[in-house]
């Protein structure tokens, strides 16, 4: 259990006693909690106990040597950071005690603001490597939550096609069964459906974690990609009583980025903006071009969202509750998705919205100058717009 709760706590291992009082006196004008020990074995025991943040460890000592010290402090907490110092410094010393796992080198004598200064080195690298593991522990955390979200989504719709076909199986064929059988087919098409999108937000995950969503960065037109998406959901559009209007200029509206990104992109943007409508509703897509930039934006007259909500929009697996929104299915991931898109085409996104009227989603990407000449040919140009090359 740690001592001295909230302050950074310092180990000093020397069996010189005129050393350890200079550290000690030293490092506490920091505000550092500093345990002096004047030998390895006790050393090692304070270590066990505090856990600290930082040790300084001489190498020449009586008993357990400098080095040993070294290693054992390793076994019980790998990550904590150690400073060797010693009055018989020579590089070779010094090249061992890196291998050993020290993290810096400090020759005797010293004053008082080298010390300080190569503590508070030492500390700074120490706070970035507790932070990395944080996330690395959030991570594996949202990664267990993730797998187990979504085996219950595929769970769900599979039992349900399961029955259907069992029962279809089963029936006879009249004219009443073969209504029947085509309406329960439907339903199993919807539900494959419902699971080949999370299968495909479950790879577009692994894609970004792994730094390949954004393959290609090369001139794209816009306008074509919004027209396409919005004919793909013309049948969507009549099931909701939802409008689709465009609003886009006549002349093209060209970026450099990922063609099936930002496909995936306004996929998405108008997707949501349909299942979050209200009956007669109606999503407007439209686009301008200015201060070397263009501007797409998403407009819908739907439920809203509440201004509570608005800050975990973009988190990954954050899906807005209550409000119109309970009838809805999906990972938690599409706006996610959206976010790295645009960021990685070096973009921005933002959102207006307003509960019972209706939100706004407003995507700002850099317009294609044909003076830049680093234009990224990564990949096949002949699997643009390949439905399978990245998934929604």
């Amino acid at each position: 259990m740690r001592e001295s709760a909230g302050l950074e706590q310092i180990v000093v291992i020397d069996d010189d006693y005129a050393m350890r009082l200079s550290c000690l006196q030293a490092l506490s004008k920091l505000g550092l909690h500093v345990e002096t020990c004047e030998d390895g074995a006790k050393g090692l025991n304070s270590v066990a106990r505090l856990k600290p943040d930082l040790v300084l460890v001489d190498l020449k000592m009586p008993g357990i040597s400098g080095m040993e010290v070294i290693s054992r402090i390793h076994e019980i907490d790998p990550i904590i950071v150690i400073i060797v110092i010693t009055g018989y410094a020579t590089i070779g010393t010094a090249v061992d005690a890196m291998k050993a796992g020290a993290y810096d080198f400090l020759p005797k004598p010293f004053k008082p603001d080298e010390l300080r200064m190569i503590v508070g080195r030492s500390l700074q690298h120490r706070r970035l490597l507790l932070e990395s593991r944080r996330l690395e522990m959030e991570r594996e955390l949202l990664k267990r939550r993730f797998i187990t979200f979504v085996s219950h989504q595929l769970k769900t719709p599979l039992t349900a096609i399961h029955q259907y076909l069992d029962v279809l199986r089963n029936l006879g064929d009249t004219v009443e069964v073969r209504a029947k059988s085509n309406e329960w087919l439907d339903r199993c098409l919807k539900r494959t459906k419902e699971m080949r999108e999370i299968v495909d937000d479950w790879l577009t995950l692994s894609r970004m974690e792994g730094g390949m969503l954004s393959r290609q960065r090369v001139k794209v037109d816009l306008k074509p990609i919004v027209l396409n998406v919005l004919k793909t959901y013309r049948e969507m559009e009549e099931a909701n009583d939802v409008t689709l209007v465009p609003q886009l200029p006549g002349d093209s509206c060209l970026v450099r980025g990922d063609h099936n990104c930002l496909s995936v992109l306004f996929d998405n943007l108008i997707a949501n903006a349909i299942k979050y409508n209200k009956p007669g509703g109606q999503v407007t897509v439209s686009a301008e071009m200015g201060d070397g930039e263009v501007v797409i934006a998403v407009h819908d007259t739907g439920v809203g969202i509440p201004r509570e909500h608005k800050d975990y929009l973009f988190d990954e697996f954050f899906r807005v509750r209550g409000q119109g929104h309970t009838a809805t299915t999906g990972t938690g991931l599409g706006l996610p998705i959206c976010k790295r898109i645009v960021r990685e085409s070096g973009g921005t996104i933002e959102v207006e919205s307003e509960v019972g009227v209706g939100s706004t989603f407003r995507v700002r990407l850099p317009a294609y100058n044909a003076q830049d000449t680093n234009e990224n040919q990564k990949g096949d140009p002949g699997d643009f717009g390949a439905e399978d090359d990245i998934d929604h």
